[in-house]
């Protein structure tokens, strides 16, 4: 039996909590067993005693007890976190983004290697049915991209204070195109704007280019709609996926002496799923057959090195006003 700990009690954590809870409670009672939730406010404690769990103010006294460890803290402690827990020869999984720098987080990944340990980063979006079915859809029948739109936007204010929406939300998008397309841009682009906070970013575009196809991201924190959504325009098709709802139209075309002929959309049927829940059974599963290399992990490795550093040089080209390489 997998023993998980939790650490960190906001939001999002508090979402690890209840799903981890479930699965330790489950049929299958030998598949997890949730051992504790650590969190520096004593408050929290009541939130431990409510999935009948141990509560710690200090983590370090809970990795003796635990096996694996979901980290759902802000972004500036992960790399601290998760080096100690790594260290302490723990599999980890950590929300996104693993660090706000390339450099730490490729150490981060080394160790992990090093220490034959998982380290899964919490993309949750991997495990959404309508992402999935894109994938597949890409590969058999769109044919040859020829650009993609997408949105990360919502309202939030004030905006987070551990990063702004190119870390926060446009990796969401970045790492999708990553999954999606099984490539990486060449050159990256971002303006970005600081309407409601001067420390982080509020609003960017980001432009992405393929070389034979570009990618735009638009992401907000102050916009008025809650969309996560994509346009895909392909030579066969063109796709509109609403990742947020799980719903996917596909608008088919072909050419017949010379003309466009569109035939009627198509409305994809997608099996809908929690992904988050998804995602912590994967990372259970990889945790459970570490030592066998059977269950490969969807989301490790260099491409946690790229996504970052995607990131980086969206931030970097909005200082020097040109789009960068990614090497």
């Amino acid at each position: 039996m997998t023993k998980i700990g939790i650490i960190g009690a906001g939001k999002w954590g508090i979402n690890h909590l209840r799903i981890f809870s479930e699965l330790s409670s489950s049929v299958s009672s030998n598949y997890c067993n949730l051992i504790g939730l650590s969190d520096i406010d004593q408050n929290k404690e009541t939130l431990a005693k409510q999935y009948s769990t141990q509560f710690f103010t200090d983590y370090k006294k809970m990795l003796p007890l635990v096996d694996a460890v979901s980290v759902v803290v802000p972004t500036n402690y992960h790399y601290e976190i998760v080096k100690e827990c790594l260290n302490a020869g723990k599999h980890v999984l950590v929300e996104k983004p693993i660090t706000l720098s390339s450099e730490k987080a490729k150490e981060l990944v080394e160790l992990a290697k090093k220490k034959k340990l998982i380290l899964s980063v919490g993309y949750l979006f991997r495990f959404n049915p309508a992402v999935i079915e894109l994938k597949k859809r890409l590969k058999e029948k769109s044919g040859k991209i020829q650009y993609i739109t997408s949105r990360y936007v919502h309202s939030s204010k004030p905006p987070r204070a551990d990063s702004g929406v190119v870390f926060n939300l446009g990796i969401h998008m970045i790492d999708i195109l990553n999954f999606v397309l099984e490539q990486k841009p060449k050159k990256v682009y971002c303006k970005c704007t600081n309407f409601l906070d001067d420390r982080n970013e509020d609003s960017a575009v980001i432009v992405l280019n393929y070389n034979d196809f570009f990618a735009t991201i638009d992401v907000s924190c102050c916009h008025p709609l809650k969309k996560r959504d994509m346009w895909i325009i392909a030579e066969n098709e063109k796709i509109y996926v609403d990742f947020f709802d799980q719903i996917m139209t596909v608008y088919p075309l072909y050419i017949k002496d010379g003309e466009v002929v569109k035939e009627i959309p198509l409305n994809i049927e997608i099996r809908k799923n929690e992904p988050l829940k998804e995602q912590l059974s994967h990372f259970i599963t990889c945790v459970k057959n570490s030592d066998k290399n059977i269950a490969e992990v969807q989301n490790i490795g260099e491409e946690e090195y790229y996504t970052t550093r995607t990131c980086e040089l969206a931030m970097q080209s909005d200082e020097f006003g040109d789009e960068l390489e990614l090497k």
